[in-house]
């Protein structure tokens, strides 16, 4: 089976273990212009390390984000995470066209997915010619189980919207960089490679790009539930009271010392080592910009820490700086809500393509 591909107006939706984005935007000529938005959470278990567990609820819960976002279109994008995916580079003669290429990898299939073929979902693009080879064009084939597929598009259905795109979540990060990267001097992104940190609920993502590409990622299972968890055992207070007074503050005079400041520390300690482990890898050009995104890289001294310990200069992810707004929007909700918001705007981008 084919991933599917979009048309034009899209949603990009992003399900993460605490919350469902949705983010709808119109293309106008070279920039954006949001449409429509929302972000709901989700209740713990619901999705697990990306993975849907309960998919009646959070098909509820995205039906609500619908409902109250009111988008133009019903056409929506998701995506698979990138440990679901498998993605290669091939190499084929220029002369094939698109049927002829899907031949081939189809013939070939062994070679490049491990999975059953009828287990399969798989889609690819062709890049271009290979450098100093016109003879030869270079494909990237991408491939994952169509079970994760199936789950995702029957959520999509389940809240009253139209599958027209399934992404992987990388591709995705990947296209919404490209408004981040405009916003970083230009003369600066040429000489160093950049990295991005996504602070989620109960991951952290550290990518680095070279030209807009991620060519380093690395996970590690710590977020800013850890804060909200830390907050909750201290303080005797339920969850929902605990992610309330992280964001909102009026917790007694002790918690920037006993609980914020160690959580500060390790989110510190985790950038500093996927740096070193980056350049034990054998990466020689530089990271001197780095992009702070996730919905937990709003916590007041992060950012600065992270600069200091590391000698970067460290910047907040607002993929919407550029874009423009419809009117209805509430542009404080969304300023707050950007640093989370690349997977589904990057997902949202697809309407261009």
């Amino acid at each position: 089976m084919r991933l599917s591909t979009s048309g034009k107006g899209l949603i990009g939706v992003d399900i993460t273990s605490a919350t469902v984005k949705l983010l709808e935007l119109k293309q106008l000529d070279t920039n954006y212009q949001v449409q429509s938005y929302a972000v709901r959470p989700l209740k713990e278990g619901a999705v697990v390390e990306r993975r849907i567990r309960d998919i009646n609820d959070v098909a509820r819960v995205l039906r609500a984000a619908v409902e109250h976002a009111k988008p133009t279109t019903r056409k929506a994008a998701v995506a698979v995470p990138a440990s679901a995916a498998i993605t290669r580079t091939l190499t084929y003669p220029a002369s094939l066209g698109e049927e002829d290429i899907e031949a081939r990898i189809i013939e070939e299939y062994d070679r490049h997915v491990p999975f059953p073929f009828n287990e399969v979902a798989f889609d690819f693009q062709r890049l271009g010619l290979v450098p100093g080879d016109d003879t030869l064009q270079q494909v990237i084939l991408v491939a994952c189980r169509q079970r994760d597929v199936s789950q995702l598009t029957d959520t999509l259905i389940q809240a009253g919207l139209e599958p027209a795109a399934v992404d992987v979540e990388t591709f995705a990060v990947e296209r919404s960089f490209g408004e981040l990267r405009r916003q970083i001097d230009l003369a600066e992104a040429s000489q160093s490679n950049i990295a991005l940190v996504d602070l989620g609920a109960t991951m952290n993502a550290f990518h680095v790009l070279d030209k807009g590409r991620i060519i380093y990622s690395r996970d590690t299972v710590y977020g800013g539930r850890q804060l909200t968890d830390n907050i909750r055992e201290r303080y005797e207070l339920t969850n929902e009271e605990a992610g309330l007074a992280k964001k909102r503050g009026g917790l007694p005079e002790d918690y920037e010392k006993s609980v914020l400041d160690p959580f500060i520390d390790t989110v510190v300690q985790q950038v500093g080592r996927s740096l070193q482990l980056y350049y034990t890898a054998g990466r020689k050009r530089r990271v001197e910009h780095l992009v702070l995104a996730g919905g937990s890289s709003v916590i007041p001294g992060l950012a600065e820490r992270i600069a200091q310990e590391n000698d970067l200069t460290v910047t907040q992810a607002n993929p919407f700086q550029r874009m423009k707004l419809r009117s209805r929007i509430n542009v404080k909700g969304l300023t707050s809500d950007a640093p989370a918001m690349l997977t589904a705007c990057g997902l949202a981008m697809k309407v261009s393509q």
